[in-house]
């Protein structure tokens, strides 16, 4: 398959740079994968699509303010990090920029009490950092680093918690389960009290966030591993769905490559408790062996997101929803409005 299937015209005055202020007044476009029937609905809507006996899957880990500003010790030039994933020992995989200009062996200082040292070299701006602090790193981190908002997204942001859930708990994350950020706590113990049994899985949104697909055919990408966890209690939650028949509703992108990890883990057997690290990448062809339906912002053309919805939905349902999406002017992506493939 080539990437170019999956690309599309977005208009960018269509690119939502700033939150609603209610989470839950965004637009909802109802997608039925079977048939690719449309309907245009307010997000608080969602509550009439569930049905007793469904359960609803949310990604609980939270966005660690993780862009850092700094200086080259050196030459005092400007650079910039942001922090994708913990290597312990104070090592962190990361992105810097100017990339041409931070190479291995240069120092970068944040403040007097932070700075880090360029350990190793990666494609793309990649690079692996041994961070030197006084005092407790977490607390420096929330104090000098800023929300990593996706480059698209070129306004500031006021209130550093509407790029977190309201159920956000986990840190780790370099960026947010967006799907998530339509649900207020109102609405979900509004979902619950409809006999809807809500789960929580952890995914640490990481590297394939930022990444673009470089590649002309799609079956040559090759995803970046993020950790995930999956406790027994939820394990045992979708065991019982699964047992009775009952859906089971991903929030999100990153709440369905777990559950579809697990799946695949558990070869036709019962879901465990389990953690560890995923690069599943799911574009059409695959079979769906845990996720009935999908709760989901709208994504960038030719992204693995896009390919995702294509696999659970049909490409052309996909494509002909995102030309209706962008013909009613829905806001796209972080930001933006949600879709319901059922």
């Amino acid at each position: 398959m080539n990437v170019d299937d999956y690309d599309f015209h977005l208009p960018e005055e269509l690119i939502a740079q700033t939150p609603l202020s209610d989470r839950s007044a965004s637009r909802l476009l109802l997608v039925n994968k079977q048939n690719g029937q449309l309907e245009h609905r307010h997000f608080t809507d969602i509550l009439d699509q569930f049905q007793p006996g469904d359960t609803l899957v949310l990604n609980d880990t939270r966005v660690i303010p993780a862009r850092l500003f700094g200086v080259k010790e050196d030459t005092g030039a400007k650079a910039e990090v942001l922090l994708l994933k913990s290597l312990g020992e104070e090592r962190w995989e990361a992105l810097v920029k100017p990339g041409k200009k931070l190479k291995t062996g240069a120092v970068i200082i944040f403040s007097d009490e932070l700075r880090a040292v360029i350990e190793d070299e990666a494609d793309m701006g990649g690079r692996t950092l041994h961070f030197i602090y006084t005092g407790i790193f977490q607390e420096i981190l929330d104090r000098l680093g800023s929300m990593p908002l996706p480059p698209y997204i070129k306004e500031t942001l006021d209130d550093r918690e509407r790029y977190q859930t309201v159920y956000a708990k986990h840190e780790g994350s370099a960026a947010a389960p967006t799907a998530g950020l339509h649900f207020t706590r109102e609405l979900l113990e509004q979902i619950k009290a409809k006999g809807v049994t809500i789960a929580y899985i952890t995914l640490h949104v990481g590297l394939g966030t930022f990444r673009p697909m470089s590649v002309e055919k799609v079956e040559e990408h090759v995803m970046h591993a993020e950790y995930f966890v999956l406790s027994k209690e939820t394990a045992d939650v979708l065991n019982a769905a699964k047992a009775r028949g009952g859906r089971i509703i991903a929030v999100g992108t990153t709440s369905c490559r777990t559950l579809e990890t697990v799946g695949r883990q558990s070869q036709g057997g019962p879901i465990e408790e389990c953690s560890g690290w995923t690069d599943i990448f799911i574009y059409p062809g695959y079979k769906f062996t845990v996720v009935n339906a999908l709760i989901t912002n709208f994504h960038l053309p030719k992204s693995t997101l896009v390919m995702l919805v294509s696999a659970l939905a049909g490409r052309e349902n996909i494509l002909t929803a995102y030309e209706a999406a962008i013909g009613q002017q829905y806001r796209f992506f972080s930001f933006g409005d949600a879709m319901f493939i059922y």
